[in-house]
């Protein structure tokens, strides 16, 4: 009587889990995803070469934008693109107007805590940049946290937790997007902005007056997709999906079609 009694309980358990497993796939956005037969993609278009548009064509464009288009090729669903921007990045996930954030985000504390992460398919760090007609009084970052120092960044990034943290003494200068921080550069209105070593040559390059003051970067970060912080069976295709397009070298691949430097 006793085993059989086991034996029941343990049935019971077994129902349990395997209902609670299917409630958590049914309310998943991977099932969301494959019945609408859309995959959302929420992104910024203004860094490039990660998420920008085509000046003539208006269409997205980039580094995130391919990884984007494969992996709705992969799911066999079609592929729809949501402004958004780097202060409401975030709100998008948890407000559900898109499935996941593919614009070139890094892994900060603070954005995890209210948002998930998959796993990493890069890293960055951050390089100065400045005018080149100021250039010659930054050597080192300890040259810009300085009270005559006048910094840029966008609201909503990782580089502002660094400018407020890592150079205290300088001035801040908040930049709301649309508009982006190295345009307060190019107009004289802040003598340094922060870059990432995925934009900064890009920006150096396309625009003239822009240099990088000195080689050293900081704040090593790994890159990543961004999705709702409790959905599991999301997050988890996510990462099988990466680990397989790791193991064939698809973002190796990706990387250099991009010109995306520094990656293992």
């Amino acid at each position: 009587m006793y085993q059989k009694q086991i034996i029941a309980l343990a049935m019971g358990l077994l129902l349990a889990i395997g209902s609670g497993i299917s409630s958590a796939a049914s309310g998943s956005a991977l099932n969301t995803i494959l019945d609408n037969g859309k995959l959302r993609v929420g992104t910024t278009g203004d860094f490039n070469p990660m998420s920008f548009k085509d000046p003539e064509t208006k269409e997205y464009m980039g580094h995130q934008i391919d990884a984007a288009k494969q992996l709705a090729t992969d799911m066999g669903v079609e592929i729809e693109f949501v402004p958004t921007d780097w202060k409401t990045l975030i709100n998008g996930i948890v407000a559900d107007k898109y499935d996941i954030v593919m614009t070139g985000t890094s892994m900060t504390v603070g954005r995890a805590k209210a948002a998930g992460y998959t796993i990493p398919w890069g890293r960055t760090g951050y390089l100065p940049l400045s005018h080149k007609d100021k250039a010659g009084r930054f050597k080192s970052w300890e040259d810009l946290n300085k009270a005559d120092v006048t910094i840029g960044y966008n609201l909503g990034t990782s580089f502002a937790d660094f400018v407020k943290n890592r150079l205290p003494n300088a001035k801040r200068k908040e930049v709301e997007s649309p508009a982006r921080d190295w345009q307060e550069l190019l107009a004289g209105r802040v003598d340094v902005t922060i870059s990432s070593t995925l934009e900064a040559g890009k920006l150096s390059t396309t625009h003239e007056p822009l240099v990088i003051p000195f080689q050293v970067t900081a704040n090593s970060l790994p890159l990543s997709f961004m999705v709702r912080q409790d959905d599991h069976v999301w997050l988890n295709f996510l990462n099988n999906w990466m680990r397989m397009k790791h193991e064939i070298g698809y973002f190796k691949d990706l990387n250099q079609q991009w010109g995306i430097q520094g990656q293992e």
